[in-house]
């Protein structure tokens, strides 16, 4: 009902019901009913205004307002004196952002997710599983995945929980050889928490991501990503500028292929979108030196590491990066003091769609002191003392490549392959690093929208400086669950 007509027909029963009420009153109760018709009036004004009111909070409501409405009281027709409180909650408003140029290929091992986009571009511009906070800018997602992997090597792999290359004993080497082994483990599993501000100045994200490869046997607690991003610019522990997550291959092994660029550093990084397609990322990030030695030294670190990638993207078709990183790497040694030496590295990676639903990633990587950055880093071998007893950098080389063919909506394979080579001085001693290769190949069966199973059989080969190698062979099955993705 308008107001307008409410007015007319409260007066209209006050002015027909006066005249009978005159004539059986004195002029004392004719004095008294005037007051009660002055004050219902000034009660059916006031509502009349809160009533315009509600209206007009309505009217911004429909107009897409994500703040709830406050309760409105108003006074009860029927009452005296008492109010009809009325709450009004609007539906939730449908967040919608902008989708990045990069698709998200719903790998096995999510490396995607994590990365630190321009402005507001997610891989999912519709934030399902997105909740909104009341009252605030902030839609937050929080997902578990919890994950299984059992495995069976030919023979002591060096590492029963992830395909390390690296950690493959050799002959002569104890451990090398033995019967085959078997391991059970649910140390990827994950918990993420994804906080957003998709419709604030400056596009806050926070970022968090955990898994259990914590140092030590069993469920070990590991930060892997903690950041906050605010007009592009992001600090805290997230993938570093020389990396590539778009590149990843589709593995179901946790660790991925050996020649790969993947590391997480506290950081602090600048995007720069230059246009739709172009980017530019600066960052400044935490040194770790590892320097390679037979005597007693201590790793030193007097700079950060800096580096920048440039990336081209376009939708539907894929993307390109070239990054470059630069180091100082120091040490210091009882017999040739402290040193430092320069170290820097180049990287050209990408991802392409192919055939339509079909897709290549590759990565190629060189430079000299920089191997901390090798997914395959888990000895010291960015530089070494060499006879003379220089520090120097040693020169290293990656390149990893994957191809993954959809057979259908509900199943999929990747195969990828990894080889890291490093030119070693002789003061190393024969045991050095010297070159690795991987290779893995898979069926992933997406069992049900949150459910997906993997079957992968793997290879890795490892050579000494001495010449002496070793190398296993794996088949792994695994099964993972998301909550929301």
């Amino acid at each position: 009902m308008k107001t307008g007509s409410l007015v007319k027909i409260v007066t209209l029963i006050v002015v027909t019901g006066l005249p009978g009420l005159v004539r059986g009153q004195e002029a004392s109760d004719l004095d008294k009913l005037k007051s009660t018709v002055e004050s219902l009036q000034q009660t059916i004004k006031s509502m009349q205004q809160t009533i315009e009111q509600q209206n007009q909070k309505i009217s911004d409501l429909e107009k897409g307002q994500k703040a709830a409405a406050p309760a409105i009281a108003a006074p009860a027709v029927g009452g005296t004196g008492g109010v009809e409180v009325v709450t009004i909650t609007p539906a939730p408003k449908e967040v919608v952002g902008h989708a990045s140029p990069i698709e998200d290929r719903s790998n096995f091992n999510d490396e995607q997710t994590s990365v630190p986009r321009p402005n507001d571009q997610t891989l999912d511009p519709k934030y399902r599983g997105y909740i909104p906070v009341p009252n605030t800018p902030v839609v937050m997602k929080f997902n578990a995945k919890p994950r299984l992997d059992a495995m069976s090597d030919t023979r002591n792999s060096g590492d029963p929980d992830r395909f390390v290359t690296a950690k493959i004993p050799v002959e002569g080497e104890s451990g090398f050889g033995g019967p085959e082994q078997f391991n059970i483990n649910a140390r990827g599993s994950q918990l993420k928490w994804d906080v957003r501000t998709p419709d604030m100045p400056g596009n806050f994200r926070f970022y968090y991501e955990n898994d259990f490869f914590g140092s030590g046997s069993g469920m070990q607690y590991r930060l892997r990503y903690l950041y906050g991003q605010y007009y592009n610019f992001t600090i805290g522990q997230a993938a570093s500028v020389f990396q590539d997550p778009d590149a990843w291959p589709d593995t179901v092994d946790y660790e991925g292929p050996n020649g790969g660029i993947l590391t997480r550093r506290p950081l602090a990084r600048y995007t720069w979108l230059i246009n739709p397609q172009w980017q530019l990322n600066l960052s400044v990030e935490q040194p770790s030196s590892e320097v390679s030695s037979t005597n007693s030294i201590t790793q030193q670190n007097r700079a950060p590491d800096g580096g920048f990638n440039i990336r081209w993207e376009k939708a539907n078709v894929g993307h390109v990066q070239y990054g470059m990183i630069f180091r100082d790497v120091g040490a210091e040694s009882a017999g040739f003091g402290t040193q430092d030496v320069f170290g820097w590295g180049a990287s050209l990676s990408s991802s392409f769609k192919v055939f339509e639903k079909d897709s290549v990633q590759e990565q190629v990587t060189y430079g000299e002191g920089v191997f901390k950055y090798c997914n395959d880093d888990f000895v010291n071998n960015d530089a070494a003392f060499a006879h003379d007893g220089d520090l120097e950098p040693i020169p290293f080389f990656g390149s990893m490549v994957g191809y993954t063919h959809q057979w259908s909506d509900a199943f999929r394979s990747t195969a990828s392959f990894g080889y890291v080579h490093l030119n070693n001085f002789g003061s190393q001693g024969p045991t050095a690093y010297y070159q690795t290769y991987y290779s893995s190949a898979n069926l992933i069966w997406q069992m049900r929208k949150r459910l997906t199973l993997g079957l992968e059989g793997l290879w890795g080969y490892k050579e000494e400086q001495s010449g002496q190698v070793g190398d296993v062979w794996r088949v792994q099955l695994s099964a993972k669950y998301s909550l929301f993705d």
